[in-house]
């Protein structure tokens, strides 16, 4: 199988991506692939190093300036041509769009060539370009059973989130390699790929009042505000990461997440089983985080806390609620098991075979 996917912007495109990609080379090791994302934004630092073939477009996505919107429309022209010149010279069986604004002309140019064409939507609520290019691929997968009433019934598949699948198969990575100790309980919060300051400047309180708690924590503040959240000094059972590749492997060694509320960490977390607490960041487009948060909390298989009502008691109340009741633990994990769906990869793979046999 040849392949071109194109997937940008942030892990919670990029990982599913890779999951994808990681699927069909187990299951069809002759296949080939060419990554198409950005020439400015995470994923080209991420999947060269993974010896993945990378093609980097400059695109951006559409605002309401409109000097900026014209530039946006001449670059999709402008980079749906230079993708017609690629499929011509490798061509794909099919071309896969993971999210991301980069996948627009992509899908656009396999349309036009008549190549075969699949899409994944992470998140509960479609983004702007799913929505858009739903009405030009031939398959769309998703990872949330309601997120079918957005699209054709006749083109949507519910195969859950690919990052479930990898987050199973990935090696254990043990809270020793980043200090923590094997004695006390183990918070894991995360703020996301890039980072939060608004979450970051909330977490600072909470973190200086751990000091007596009988937990540690590993705090991943994102590459971005790692430089200046660790000139604060905090408790000795306080440790910070700015990043942690193959973070899942981390997951499975954590007694508690606090994640923000991507639609992949939710994936990994319900894969693994995890006790988590959800704090959906308010700034992403149509809310989505929420309704992600949402969907695991009214299914009571998560806590659901939004940043407006965040504060250091509450969130310390939930922490210790979670860890005092066992039958909380209990129910919360099954709860998970509903929700399940370990198999996306393979459903995508299988999928994508029957698109081009």
């Amino acid at each position: 199988m040849k392949v071109i996917i194109t997937a940008g912007g942030t892990g919670g495109h990029i990982y599913p991506a890779l999951a994808i990609i990681d699927k069909i080379k187990e299951l069809d090791p002759s296949s080939e692939f060419i990554y198409v994302g950005t020439t400015t934004r995470m994923e080209k630092d991420i999947v060269p190093k993974l010896g993945i073939k990378y093609e980097g477009i400059t695109m951006y996505g559409l605002s309401k300036n409109i000097l900026r919107d014209v530039k946006v429309a001449f670059l999709i022209l402008k980079n749906e041509r230079h993708m017609k010149k690629l499929m011509k010279k490798f061509k794909p069986d099919v071309v896969i769009g993971a999210g991301g604004y980069v996948t627009f002309p992509v899908i656009m140019a396999a349309r036009s060539l008549g190549i075969k064409t699949f899409i994944h939507e992470q998140n509960s609520i479609p983004g702007k370009a799913n929505r858009m290019l739903s009405k030009m691929v031939d398959k769309i997968g998703v990872s949330f059973e309601d997120s079918k009433n957005y699209f054709d019934e006749h083109k949507v598949v519910f195969t859950g989130n690919p990052c479930s699948e990898r987050a199973l198969s990935i090696p254990k990575i043990s809270k020793k390699k980043y200090g923590l100790s094997d004695g006390k309980k183990f918070v894991l919060m995360v703020q996301g790929s890039l980072g939060s300051s608004s979450m970051n400047a909330k977490m600072k309180d909470f973190l200086n009042s751990i000091e007596s708690e009988d937990y540690e924590v590993l705090y991943v503040t994102g590459k971005d505000s790692y430089e200046e959240f660790s000139k604060n000094k905090f408790p000795k059972n306080v440790f910070l990461e700015p990043y942690i590749e193959n973070l899942s492997g981390l997951m499975k060694d954590a007694d508690l997440i606090v994640s923000r509320a991507g639609a992949s960490s939710i994936s990994e977390i319900i894969a693994l089983k995890k006790l988590a607490i959800l704090i959906p960041s308010p700034y992403v487009a149509n809310n989505h985080q929420f309704f992600n948060a949402l969907s695991c909390a009214n299914n009571k298989a998560c806590v659901m806390i939004e940043e407006s009502a965040l504060t250091t008691n509450i969130l310390k109340h939930q922490i210790d609620e979670i860890f005092g009741d066992i039958e909380k633990q209990i129910n919360m994990r099954l709860n998970m098991t509903k929700m399940q769906k370990n198999d996306s990869s393979t459903i995508i793979y299988e999928t994508l075979k029957g698109m081009i046999d």
